[in-house]
């Protein structure tokens, strides 16, 4: 299973340690989503700033819809079936998109691709940007309502 991690929260008040990991992660500003492997590295780095971001599992369905809506190579270029069917042993990005989620490729192992999704804030906006999910908020672990924040964002 492979995470989509979203950044909530800015810069301010912020300890430097989860600031250095979040940078790690590449989630440098707010509404920044990123896609990692599920391993115990990544899961130390998402509960050391589990007060700053949301994540869950991302769905296949949700992951291409990501790509191709927001997903962007250099140059600010689009992504599209064609583009992956010419550089990756992929045909479309659905294929693409569900070899990610079953953690069998990575993200960024496409040619030229910005390994982070700008997203725009949720409509309705979140629910708290200083509770955690399980006190009706938006920080932490959400499990498969990641897709339904996602969508909200796209």
């Amino acid at each position: 299973m492979a995470f989509a991690v979203i950044r909530v929260r800015g810069h301010k008040n912020i300890n430097k340690d989860i600031e250095d990991t979040m940078n790690m992660l590449r989630l440098t500003r707010i509404n920044h989503c990123v896609i990692i492997p599920e391993n115990a590295v990544m899961k130390g780095m998402l509960q050391k700033s589990k007060d700053f971001i949301t994540w869950g599992e991302v769905s296949e369905e949700t992951l291409a819809k990501m790509i191709k809506v927001r997903g962007k190579l250099m140059g600010d270029k689009p992504i599209d079936d064609e583009y992956v069917s010419q550089n990756s042993q992929f045909s479309s990005v659905d294929e693409f998109a569900k070899s990610v989620v079953n953690d069998e490729v990575k993200y960024a192992s496409l040619k030229d691709v910005k390994p982070i999704f700008r997203l725009h804030p949720p409509r309705q906006g979140y629910e708290a940007v200083k509770k955690d999910v399980k006190t009706h908020g938006s920080l932490g672990y959400r499990g498969a309502s990641i897709n339904v924040l996602i969508e909200k964002m796209l």
